[in-house]
């Protein structure tokens, strides 16, 4: 799956993640920074990816873990501060909430700071940090 947006392209192709900006964003993060790089390598392996470019640069990117058939786990989702303001995370939300394997799946996520951006596609708070998005079957 390829998505353009702008000059943005959102991908789920694994083979195109520039594994240094993923570690790099998740060890400055408020949820992973202590998650050592084998755990961030496993976690990516297990996981439906998604990932932002522009120019050859990676500049976006998310993953779900999923059943596949009730529910997902959307995390690690991060945007370079660099590219904020351009739509980018809603764009990036867009996309996976569409996306074929995910659209009619529970999502479940958290967040301590977002809430606002996961309202605007269905997802509602469960309690101060997590939030669902029912499911449409």
């Amino acid at each position: 799956m390829n998505v353009t947006y702008r000059e943005f392209e959102i991908s789920d192709d694994r083979a195109r993640l520039q594994m240094d900006k993923v570690q790099q964003f998740l060890q400055e993060s408020y949820w992973a920074g202590n998650r050592p790089q084998e755990r961030i390598e496993k976690s990516i392996e297990q996981s439906l990816v998604y990932g932002i470019y522009t120019a050859g640069i990676q500049v976006g990117f998310a993953r779900a873990v999923t059943d596949g058939a009730t529910m997902y786990w959307l995390c690690d989702v991060f945007i370079d501060d660099r590219y904020r303001g351009h739509g980018l995370g809603k764009k990036l939300i867009e996309v996976i909430t569409q996306s074929e394997p995910l659209k009619d799946l529970m999502g479940l996520l958290g967040t301590r700071d977002a809430h606002g951006l996961y309202e605007q596609y269905g997802f509602v708070r469960d309690s101060e940090r997590f939030m669902r998005k029912p499911p449409t079957y």
